[in-house]
């Protein structure tokens, strides 16, 4: 098949050329676009509490204003407040309610905003809008301290902005270019590795051009399917797809560009060369895609609704990348011929790949001591991963010096730090009769009384009475692992146990959210990683005809991701003192480091079982594979890795454990598992590895085969 469909592309290079290109416009001008969603609901099942809070709260107090962000007053000294620093206070608040900005129904300040030391006052900051990630919110947020500035001359007073609106803000601005800087460092790293590796100004073009027609393509498919298929999709997989894109797309042309100019210096003639490299990687293309596709979509088994949306989205994009590489990329090199590797004459000369072959021949030399090496070594790496902790706090993970840290730090000088954002308790009436005034103040008593609460303010009833509405301050930031815990577990086993008779409590806020979320995550680790590795197993049997093969190979994913997260946490818990991961990098390294790095597994297996079928003695066979797979091996993992090694540089501690992890793990599956662990157990299982089919066994597959096994170089590794 594979054979078929690359003739077809070679020889009609302007039919499939032309028809990418109106599907790219087509797709680009027509399809609906990705619309932004940060519902609560879709990140969350119903049937979390937090979810059902927040309907009963749209429910009962529809035209609920919501605290968006609070302003943090104190004297420029550190002094306690004086009575004119308070009126400056009630000044500078009365000047930003007259400013009207958008999304803001009041900001506002009282006498009990001051804190009992006499060093801190706050002002509150009311959004009319529930979603405070609403970006006319966030963008009056930032006018609002632009114009406190000339209030505050005068005065002795220096205030600053925190809560959740104003650490969005804040979060956005430290991050600043970062999506420019990921696709400016991915062009250029692309570019500038083909051009050292073919020397061709076109070859180290032509594969960005393509990746933009091949983005514009399944960009426009995944918003159509969003639209007319019922598909959930968010633009905020836009950046993660940048990097799938450019990353798997580049994998997958250097994997046909690297056979294609080794057929060219066998002595085939272009076309031929090209249509004979489709067919001999087109089944590890399509079988590596394949393991991408299915470990994406088993992200639909999550109950992050975030995460399965992401699923089918980015499976789609490796679905476009594939047939994008079996019919885009070898129609433009078939029109350019030889002359894609102008003005180079470097690709008529087999390199001596002396690294290459110094690896292949210690591979083949000694597979016992190799495999064991790496083995350990992975294993030591893997040990790390035991001491993994979940950290859901995101804004301890910003840079000190922003405002909304700032503000925050001097607000828990005065008040408790859950003032930014308290939870809330919800009592409902089973049979919509009014709440009992009595049981009310009783039920607010022992929720006041668990440990870890500052403060419950007095029951808000709704209009007819059969719900109440407490505002929860915890004595911790209310992202911080304590207030999780304490809202999580002790708030919700007090406001069950305490909910009067024919009453329901229910309790939500974000402590509240990212409870549940960590529940959520804890079940996704049980049951899309071996949905996962289950797909991926299966998809490798079918390629490889083989029930053992498949077996290994996932141990050793699982043995290197287990190192990849290990050395993350060693580096960033243990070295930089840190108290806690993302709790989101298991997923992340999951996705880009176990799906995407298991292509160079199976490029390195299809290449052995290639020279086995050759008659290649089973050593030589082991050397060759290694020899001729690492170049284009080393060359995408540097590309993907280095596209992730650029977030290290940023300032936000997120981004650099997500750029390291995703980095070091790329490179630990193509350099250790990809070049030794992989083909050393091979190795030592022999035709075990192929049970219980004779993969292994000698077999031309074809007339082209017959001329192409007569025409391969010996590989001996002495040119």
């Amino acid at each position: 098949m594979f054979r078929r469909v690359g003739r077809f592309a070679v020889h009609r290079p302007w039919l499939t050329i032309v028809a990418w290109i109106l599907a790219a416009v087509a797709l680009g001008m027509l399809a609906p676009g990705l619309k932004s969603t940060r519902d609560q609901a879709e990140f969350l099942p119903s049937h979390y509490e937090s979810v059902k809070a927040g309907k009963l709260q749209e429910k009962a107090f529809p035209q609920t204003e919501q605290s968006a962000s609070i302003i943090v007053f104190k004297r420029g000294d550190g002094g306690k407040l004086t009575a004119a620093d308070k009126q400056d206070v009630v000044k500078v608040t009365n000047g930003l309610q007259n400013k009207h900005f958008e999304k803001i129904s009041k900001v506002a300040t009282s006498p009990q905003a001051v804190s009992p030391n006499g060093e801190i006052a706050l002002a509150n900051i009311v959004s009319t809008d529930k979603d405070l990630n609403n970006q006319k919110l966030l963008d009056s947020v930032k006018q609002l301290r632009k114009d406190a500035k000339p209030l505050l001359q005068g005065t002795q007073l220096k205030m600053g902005v925190t809560g959740q609106a104003a650490s969005t803000v804040d979060a956005m601005e430290s991050s600043g270019d970062t999506d420019g800087l990921i696709m400016m460092a991915t062009l250029v790293l692309i570019v500038v590795l083909l051009l050292v590796i073919f020397r061709s100004p076109l070859i180290a073009i032509l594969p960005v051009i393509i990746i933009g027609i091949v983005a514009s393509v399944a960009n426009g498919l995944i918003g159509t399917a969003a639209e007319v298929g019922g598909l959930k999709a968010d633009a905020s997989i836009s950046q993660i797809l940048i990097v799938v894109l450019f990353g798997i797309g580049t994998d997958y042309i250097l994997f046909l560009l690297f056979r294609y100019r080794e057929l060219l210096r066998a002595g085939k003639e272009p076309k031929e060369a090209l249509a004979e490299a489709v067919a001999r990687v087109g089944e590890t293309i399509a079988s590596a895609a394949g393991a991408v596709i299915a470990s994406f979509l088993a992200l639909l088994l999550s109950t992050m609704g975030m995460l399965a949306a992401m699923g089918p989205s980015l499976a789609i994009a490796v679905a476009v990348t594939l047939v994008a590489a079996l019919t885009l990329v070898p129609a433009v090199f078939s029109l350019l011929g030889r002359a894609a590797f102008w003005p180079s004459k470097a690709w008529k000369k087999t390199p001596k790949n002396r690294m290459a072959n110094a690896v292949g021949g210690l591979v083949s030399r000694r597979p016992a001591a190799v495999a064991l090496l790496s083995t350990v070594v992975l294993a030591v790496l893997a040990v790390g991963a035991f001491s993994f902790k979940n950290k859901f706090d995101m804004d301890s993970q910003l840079p000190a010096k922003l405002e909304s840290v700032q503000a925050m730090k001097d607000l828990q000088k005065g008040f408790s730090a859950g003032q930014s954002d308290p939870a809330m308790v919800y009592l409902e009436s089973k049979n919509k009769a009014p709440l009992d005034k009595g049981e009310l103040e009783a039920f607010r008593g022992k929720i006041a009384a668990v440990k870890g609460v500052a403060q419950v303010a007095p029951a808000v009833p709704n209009k007819d009475g059969s719900v109440a509405q407490y505002t929860v301050v915890t004595k911790d930031k209310p992202t911080a692992d304590k207030a999780i815990r304490v809202v999580g577990d002790d708030l919700r086993d007090a406001a069950h146990a305490a909910a009067p008779k024919d009453t329901e409590a229910l309790v939500g806020g974000t402590s509240a959210v990212l409870a549940d979320v960590e529940k959520a995550v804890a079940h996704d680790y049980k049951v899309v990683f071996p949905v996962a590795g289950l797909a991926i197993m299966v998809i490798l049997g079918l390629l490889l005809r083989s029930l053992v093969a498949p077996v290994y190979l996932m141990l050793a994913v699982a043995l290197g991701y287990g190192a990849t997260l290990g050395s993350t946490v060693w580096l960033f818990q243990d070295v930089k003192g840190e108290d806690g991961m993302l709790f989101m990098l298991p997923i992340i390294i999951y996705l880009f480091v176990v799906a995407i790095g298991t292509d160079y597994n199976i490029l390195m297996v299809a290449r052995l079982r290639e020279e086995v079928r050759k008659g290649v003695p089973p050593r030589q066979a082991i050397r060759t594979a290694v020899a001729q797979s690492a170049p284009t091996v080393s060359a995408a993992a540097i590309i993907l890795a280095g596209t992730f090694g650029v977030l290290v540089l940023a300032d936000n501690s997120m981004l650099q454990q997500m750029g390291f992890a995703v980095a070091f793990g790329i490179l630990l599956t193509a350099f250790v598992m990809a070049m030794l662990l992989v083909p050393t157990i091979t190795s030592l299982l022999g035709h075990k590895a192929w049970w219980p089919g004779h993969q292994d066994a000698v077999r031309p597959e074809g007339p082209d085969d017959h001329r192409a096994v007569a025409d391969a170089p010996s590989y001996s590794g002495h040119r």
